[in-house]
């Protein structure tokens, strides 16, 4: 088991590296340059060789070679550079704002963790054959929805028509309802159809089978046999999802005009701000590439059978 971990350390270490590569050579291939949008703005009064030489003092005009080195050597000590625009470490900027995006992120992550096997839990309960077929089609539609659009469509619907929510002043929590249902919906979706399929997978198991055959109930059959053997892949899917989540976050602070790296990052990419956009996607990429480390380490333990696959990779 310990050299599977390792194993898996570093295949996420590879990921993070290449992660990072892939995205520093992107962001150079993008046209326009940070240090001249921010330095030739006629109000700062600066003279063409004093440009020169800021775009010196921020590597610019070194062969990609340099820059992609220096840059690596920067990150491996612990240092994510200088973000042009604000003048300040992009550490800084990370801990002045990443903390609130992680309140939108963790109670949309276990929102969607809720919404997402309730749906598949009720498709599958006796009595419910009326709103099976509805409940199996939702998630597909869920999925198809942009987060923009599904956010613009609760503000219409909750603030603007049934005035529910405000989102103008709101209170800390109010403010935070309709984001986070926005952010949790297409996550949710997903892992509802990934559960349904888990589910029919395991009900054709022999173990469900001779389970009736005990004279079980199909409720009792469900919860204590189905669904505890069908609840393993959604270690795995949430984790592949982590991603994603991060990055609707930041759309859907976007839409409702909340602070923190959404904000962030549309100033970036209006200024080119290299740093700070290699950043985001590496938070993005460091999330992902954690959760499915943990992931890959539980569930062998919650399955003997994976645990002896875990076993003889050794």
């Amino acid at each position: 088991m310990a050299i599977y971990s390792l194993k898996r350390l570093g295949q996420g270490l590879i990921v993070l590296w290449a992660a990072w590569t892939l995205s520093f050579v992107l962001l150079q291939l993008l046209p326009g340059d940070a240090v001249l949008i921010k330095f030739l703005d006629p109000s700062l009064g600066l003279s063409a060789d004093q440009v020169a030489q800021m775009r010196k003092v921020y590597g610019e005009g070194t062969p990609l070679w340099q820059q992609y080195f220096s840059a690596l050597n920067t990150l491996l000590h612990g240092n994510l550079g200088y973000s042009v625009q604000l003048g300040v470490p992009v550490t800084d900027v990370l801990a002045a704002n990443f903390p609130q995006t992680l309140k939108l992120i963790i109670p949309g992550f276990f929102l969607a963790l809720i919404v997402g096997p309730g749906l598949a839990i009720l498709a599958w309960l006796p009595g419910l054959k009326v709103l099976r077929n509805l409940l199996l089609a939702l998630p597909s539609l869920l999925v198809s929805l942009p987060v923009f659009w599904l956010g613009i469509v609760l503000i219409q619907v909750f603030s603007f028509h049934l005035h529910w929510v405000s989102i103008i002043n709101p209170s800390p929590i109010g403010g935070m309802v309709l984001p986070v249902i926005t952010l949790a919906l297409p996550i949710a979706a997903p892992l509802a159809q990934i559960f349904m399929r888990s589910i029919d997978q395991v009900r054709t198991q022999p173990f469900v089978a001779a389970a009736r055959a005990r004279g079980l109930s199909q409720q009792r059959v469900l919860f204590k046999h189905v669904l505890r053997n069908a609840s393993l892949p959604l270690l795995t899917v949430a984790g592949l999802l982590l991603g994603e989540l991060i990055a609707g976050a930041l759309v859907t602070e976007t839409v409702f005009g909340l602070n923190g790296l959404g904000q962030v990052t549309q100033q970036a990419v209006d200024s080119q701000d290299v740093n700070v956009l290699q950043a985001v996607v590496m938070i993005s990429a460091l999330a992902y590439v954690v959760i499915n480390l943990f992931a890959d380490l539980v569930t062998p333990l919650l399955d003997p059978r994976l645990n002896l696959v875990a076993g003889g990779s050794q």
